[in-house]
């Protein structure tokens, strides 16, 4: 099963909670048991699981990935987007959850984001579960 979303970040760095969405289409699939991979196709932005309880969390992330890979630096990239592309390779472009019975394995405070670095944009994930 595959699926191909979309979703429009508002921010120049931002995490947008997608969890939800995933969860839907796992739902629709009927799979119960396999991996559920999420991918995203950009290089400015990238995804991550992490805690979705305290709001504060991801706005401590971005404060601190802004610190360590500030806007502007001693960057050769003409694009004037570096720091977006190297905070996406930090992130990563993937994330892999064990389906079972149904559930994806994730933590109780755990959810999905989609890391924007250079928004705001249109942004897809792509979502392939593989039956298992």
């Amino acid at each position: 099963m595959f699926e191909s979303m979309e979703f429009k970040t508002t921010e120049k760095n931002q995490m947008l909670e997608i969890l939800e969405p995933v969860k839907a289409f796992v739902a629709k699939s009927g799979l119960l048991n396999g991996i559920v991979v999420v991918y995203i196709p950009h290089t400015t932005a990238g995804v991550t699981i992490n805690k979705n309880y305290d709001p504060v969390v991801p706005t401590d992330i971005l404060n601190k990935m802004s610190e360590l890979v500030p806007k502007h630096g001693d960057y050769q990239h003409i694009e004037g987007n570096s720091d977006a592309h190297i905070k996406a390779s930090l992130f990563g472009n993937s994330v892999t959850i064990i389906l079972n019975n149904g559930r994806m394995e994730l933590g109780m405070f755990q959810s999905l984001f989609l890391c924007e670095f250079d928004g705001p944009r249109k942004r897809r994930v792509l979502v392939k579960i593989i039956p298992g």
